[in-house]
């Protein structure tokens, strides 16, 4: 496949050829149904969860056959992104929530895919301004994968995790309202959770936070410091 765009066969409301990915002449990605994606990533993904507020959902490709998959969407808190980087509104900011590349698309397929996934969302979705993702202590890793991308890196925070039944549950499935749609729905599984929090272990797990700045004139906004990639850590 050639390297640049990708669009497909239809015009779109505006006459002209609808982007839906981008490759880079190795690897490509491009926009797959919600429902494939998430039965990959709950088969595949460490958390075996889903994330219901990704709405960009991109199959990794190579050879046109369908390796991995990526998926971009709000925060926990959408509304967040402003205390991060100033003047961001919801549509200004995505999250990388979940990612799931299978071994056979060799060693650097992941830091390929998320390169790809970047130029794409920056002429398909223009207003976004920032990416933002986290590695997480819960699979051993400390963002090596960000840092090929070149990411700027921010900064290690604590978060509070609950394991249940060999699975692992934010915290803030813990305060869910009881009388919410969320806990009605077990959305993230807080209803069952909280029904069996005296079976539930806290796990205190430090989270690694990375920004990719789409727009460049936006990093001289962010309100937190960037510090020097981290090199290793102990759970010592």
């Amino acid at each position: 496949m050639e390297k640049g765009l990708i669009y497909n066969n239809q015009l779109s409301l505006f006459g002209k050829p609808e982007i839906i990915g981008y490759s880079n002449g190795n690897l490509a990605v491009w926009e797959i149904e919600r429902e494939k994606a998430n039965a990959i990533i709950i088969k595949n993904h460490y958390s075996h969860k889903v994330y219901n507020a990704s709405y960009i959902h991109l199959g990794v490709f190579v050879d046109n056959n369908l390796v991995g998959v990526l998926q971009y969407g709000s925060a926990m808190n959408p509304a967040s992104g402003n205390s991060v980087v100033e003047g961001t509104q919801i549509e200004n900011f995505l999250e990388l929530n979940r990612m799931w590349i299978d071994d056979s698309a060799g060693n650097t397929s992941e830091s390929q895919a998320i390169s790809c996934s970047i130029r794409y969302i920056k002429h398909r979705y223009p207003k976004v301004k920032w990416i933002q993702s986290f590695a997480d202590e819960r699979c051993g890793c400390y963002g090596i994968v960000y840092q090929a991308c070149s990411f700027a890196y921010y900064g290690e925070h604590i978060n509070i995790f609950w394991e249940l039944d060999g699975e692992y549950y934010h915290n803030i499935n813990m305060t869910i309202a009881k009388d919410s749609q969320r806990y009605i729905n077990n959305v993230g599984g807080a209803r069952f959770l909280q029904e069996n929090k005296e079976r539930a272990t806290m796990h205190e797990l430090r989270q690694f936070r990375y920004i990719k700045f789409i727009d460049k004139s936006w990093k001289k906004r962010c309100r937190l410091k960037e510090m020097p990639y981290p090199k290793y850590y102990n759970n010592d």
